[in-house]
């Protein structure tokens, strides 16, 4: 059964363990990549889905990259809680003109 994870600040983890998800905790940039490499590698094909707050995203940026390509795990950028900072939705626009070939956002 595959799972989803979150990764993000240490104040957000409340609501998602509520939901049954399984949160990561990250303070630092060095934090959530530790914790993005031990979910990407170590775990490798139990995380179908892991968002990543995008405060946290942007330092993962590299990281990330590997798997814009591949089907699992799905990198879903989620906004924190000073707000979205537009990560997401540059993303999504990315694989929209991806698949259908042009700008339709």
């Amino acid at each position: 059964m595959f799972r989803t994870a979150v990764l993000g600040g240490r104040g957000t983890g409340m609501g998602f363990r509520g939901l049954g998800l399984d949160f990561f905790p990250a303070g630092s940039a060095e934090e959530a990549k530790e914790a993005f490499r031990r979910l990407t590698r170590e775990s490798e094909g139990e995380y179908a889905i892991i968002y990543v707050q995008e405060n946290l995203a942007r330092d993962l940026e590299h990281e990330i990259a590997r798997y814009k390509d591949v089907p699992s795990p799905a990198i879903i950028f989620i906004p924190g809680r000073e707000g979205p900072l537009g990560l997401g939705q540059a993303a999504l626009k990315a694989a929209v003109e991806k698949a259908v070939g042009t700008d339709i956002l």
